[in-house]
C-alpha cells in the first residue's frame, strides 16, 4: 500500500511512477494543503514525442485530474544545446527554424492529455526560449553560475559515464545543467512552481534545481523522478524493431500505435496498465487475475484504452476492428497501413524482396530473403517461397491493392497511383 495520504502522490505510487522522491513527508503535505503546479521539460529534438514520454505525460495527467496545475515546458532555449545526460556523444545542434517546427509539432499532441486555460488547475504550455535568449551572458555568471561547483558537476553520474568513455564534453554541453537548473528557479517565479519531475536520469539535474532555489531565495522546491523503463526483454519504451512509436498521427498510423501495445510482453501488460492507462485500479487487477490462455484479450484492452486517449475510442476502435479482420478473418481491411507506388512500376513487375524493403516490413533485401525461406512471407494471405517472384499488377484484388504481410502481425497494403 501507499504511504502516502495526498491523492497525487498516492496514485502515482500505486501505479508505479515513482522511482524518487526529494522529501516524501514535506512533498506530500504540501500536495494536501494547497494547489501545486509542477512540471517536465521536453526538449524539441523531433517534430513529435514518442511512447518513451508517455510516462512523463501521463503524470502530468494525474497531476491535473487530481487537482493540481500541470506545466509542459517546451526546451526551445535549452534544445539550442540538446542534454547531454548519459549520452555518449554530443547532440546534433539544431536550426532556431528546425526546433519551433518542431514545437509546433510536439504541442499538439499534449491537449489530448491535458486541459488549457486560465483556471486554477488548467495546464501552462511553457517555452524556455522566453527567458534563456535574452540572457546577459556575464550578468548571468555573476547571478547564477557562481553558485555552481565544477567539483560537484564532474561528480553525477550523467557527466561522469560521458568522461568515463573519454567521449568529450563540450563546455556547451556542460551549461546544460545549469540552464535547467535556472529553468526551475525562473517556472518558481513566474508561476509558483514547486515541484520539477522527470526519468530518473534527470535527478542530478532536477537536484540542481533545488539547490540553486535555496541560494537564490525560492520557497523549498522538490523532485519526482519516475523509472527508465524498458520492456522485459531488455528493450527501450518508445522503440520497435520498424522505429520509433510516434506520438502524431502523420507519423504512425494508429493502427501501427495499437499494435505496438498489442504487442507487449505478457510480463509487461499489468504493469504497462497501470502507468499508461486511466483503467480504475480494481479494473487492473481484475483484469491481472485472467491471465492464461486470456492474455491475449487484456493486450487488446492495454492496446484500445492506449490508444483512446491519444487518438479518440472511436479509432481505437476501429484499430481493434482492423486487428480482428486481419488475424481473425485474414482480410485485407481498409485502414491497414498503406504505401503507394506508381502503376508503371507495377507493370513492369517490382521484385518481391525490394517491395518489402521499401513497405517498411524488412530492413535490407537480405532480411527480407531470410523470412521467405522462414515461410513467414505472404502476398494477398498466401505464403510465397520463391525469393525470385515479382509483384506486378496481376496480384491486385478485386479492390486494387496487394496485402504484403510479414508471420502473423505485420501488415501492409500496396495501392496503385
Amino acid at each position: 500500500m501507499s504511504a502516502f495520504k495526498s491523492d497525487f502522490l498516492h496514485t502515482l505510487s500505486e501505479r508505479g511512477f515513482i522511482h524518487q522522491t526529494s522529501d516524501n513527508n514535506g512533498l506530500d503535505d504540501l500536495f494536501r494543503q494547497e494547489t501545486v503546479t509542477a512540471y517536465i521539460g521536453f526538449d524539441p529534438t523531433a517534430s513529435s514525442l514518442h511512447a518513451g514520454s508517455l510516462i512523463q505525460i501521463m503524470m502530468l495527467h494525474w497531476l491535473q485530474q487530481t487537482g493540481h496545475r500541470p506545466i509542459a515546458l517546451m526546451g526551445g532555449g535549452t534544445g539550442m544545446i540538446g542534454d547531454p545526460s548519459f549520452k555518449d556523444e554530443a547532440r546534433q545542434l539544431m536550426t532556431p527554424e528546425k526546433i519551433e517546427e518542431n514545437l509546433s509539432g510536439i504541442r499538439a499532441c499534449f491537449s489530448k492529455y491535458l486541459t488549457f486555460g486560465d483556471g486554477e488547475t488548467d495546464a501552462l504550455m511553457v517555452n524556455n526560449a522566453d527567458w534563456l535568449m535574452g540572457i546577459n551572458y556575464v550578468e548571468f555568471l555573476r547571478d547564477v553560475g557562481r553558485h555552481f561547483s565544477v567539483n560537484r558537476m564532474l561528480s553525477f553520474d550523467s557527466v561522469k559515464l560521458r568522461l568515463d568513455r573519454e567521449q568529450s564534453l563540450s563546455f556547451l554541453e556542460f551549461n546544460y545543467m545549469i540552464l535547467q537548473a535556472y529553468d526551475f528557479v525562473e517556472l518558481n517565479r513566474r508561476t509558483g512552481c514547486r515541484l520539477q519531475m522527470g526519468g530518473s536520469d534527470q535527478w542530478g539535474n532536477i537536484v540542481n534545481g533545488i539547490d540553486l532555489g535555496h541560494r537564490l531565495g525560492t520557497p523549498q522546491l522538490y523532485a519526482v523522478t519516475s523509472p527508465l523503463l524498458t520492456t522485459s526483454s531488455g528493450a527501450k519504451m518508445g522503440k520497435s524493431a520498424t522505429g520509433a512509436i510516434w506520438l502524431n498521427a502523420d507519423l504512425l498510423s494508429v493502427y501501427d500505435f495499437w499494435q505496438y501495445w498489442r504487442n507487449t510482453e505478457d510480463a509487461d501488460v499489468v504493469r504497462f496498465l497501470k502507468l499508461y492507462t486511466t483503467l480504475p485500479m480494481d479494473e487492473v487487477a481484475r483484469l491481472e487475475a485472467l491471465g492464461g490462455s486470456e492474455i491475449n484479450e487484456v493486450k487488446k484492452t492495454l492496446a484500445t484504452e492506449v490508444t483512446a486517449i491519444l487518438h479518440g475510442r472511436k479509432a481505437a476502435e476501429e484499430a481493434a476492428e482492423t486487428a480482428r479482420k486481419t488475424f481473425e478473418e485474414g482480410l485485407a481491411a481498409e485502414n491497414l497501413p498503406t504505401i503507394e507506388i506508381p502503376a508503371s512500376e507495377l507493370d513492369a513487375g517490382i521484385g518481391l524482396l525490394n517491395l518489402f524493403v521499401s513497405a517498411g516490413l524488412a530492413a535490407s533485401n537480405g532480411e527480407a530473403r531470410r523470412h521467405v525461406k522462414g515461410g513467414a512471407v505472404k502476398v494477398n494471405d498466401k505464403q510465397v517461397t520463391d525469393e525470385r517472384r515479382a509483384v506486378d499488377k496481376s496480384d491486385l484484388t478485386e479492390d486494387g491493392i496487394i496485402k504484403l504481410s510479414l508471420g502473423k502481425k505485420k501488415h501492409m497494403l500496396v495501392r496503385p497511383l
